[in-house]
C-alpha cells in the first residue's frame, strides 16, 4: 500500500458553524440551504450543505454527475431513487450514485433537517450561484410571483450542464 503524500500546508482546518451570522443561508427550490464546507475548503474533493426543507419543499427531478449522500437529523423526507419511492427518517441515511435519477420531497407536516455532501464538490458553486439569501438556515423562502418563479427555473435550467446536472421528468 503506498504511504499518504506529505501533509499540504496551503490548506487549513475549517470549522463551519451553522448558525453563524456569516454563513450562507440560500433560498433553492422552496428550502434553505446553508453551505458549510465548499469545494475550496476540500481541495474539490467534497462540499458539504446543511438543508432545511420545510413542509411540501425539496427539488424537482433531477440527476448529476457526482455523487451525493444525505443524512436526515429532523424529521423525514421521501427520496424517489429510480422510480421508487422510500421514506428516510431522522438518523438514516442514504447515498444517490452518480447520474441516478432522483429527488426528495418532505411531505410530512414538520420541515425537515439533513446534511448533504456531494463528491467530488461543485453543487454548493451551483446553490451560490441560484439562490436567493435568507437571513437564518430556517428562513422560509421569499414569496415569488408566477414570472419570478419562472424565471428562476429558467436559470436553473440554464446554470445546470455547467454543474453537470441535468433535470429530468421523473426520478
Amino acid at each position: 500500500m503506498p504511504t499518504p503524500p506529505p501533509d499540504n500546508l496551503d490548506r487549513s482546518l475549517t470549522i463551519a458553524d451553522t448558525d453563524a451570522p456569516d454563513q450562507p443561508h440560500l433560498s433553492v427550490a422552496g428550502d434553505t440551504y446553508t453551505i458549510l464546507l465548499t469545494g475550496q475548503n476540500t481541495g474539490g474533493r467534497y462540499c458539504l450543505i446543511d438543508m432545511y426543507v420545510p413542509p411540501g419543499g425539496g427539488p424537482p427531478p433531477h440527476r448529476h454527475n457526482f455523487e451525493e449522500s444525505f443524512t436526515i437529523l429532523e424529521g423525514e423526507i421521501e427520496a424517489i431513487f429510480r422510480g421508487k419511492a422510500i421514506t428516510v427518517r431522522a438518523g438514516q441515511s442514504i447515498n444517490i450514485p452518480a447520474n441516478a435519477p432522483h429527488q426528495f420531497q418532505n411531505k410530512a407536516s414538520l420541515p425537515a433537517r439533513m446534511l448533504c455532501i456531494c463528491s467530488p464538490a461543485g453543487m454548493d458553486e451551483f446553490f451560490a450561484a441560484l439562490g436567493v439569501p435568507v437571513a437564518t438556515r430556517t428562513a422560509p423562502p421569499p414569496k415569488l410571483d408566477p414570472i419570478t418563479q419562472e424565471a428562476m427555473r429558467a436559470k436553473a435550467a440554464k446554470l445546470a450542464a455547467e454543474y453537470q446536472t441535468e433535470f429530468v421528468e421523473k426520478a
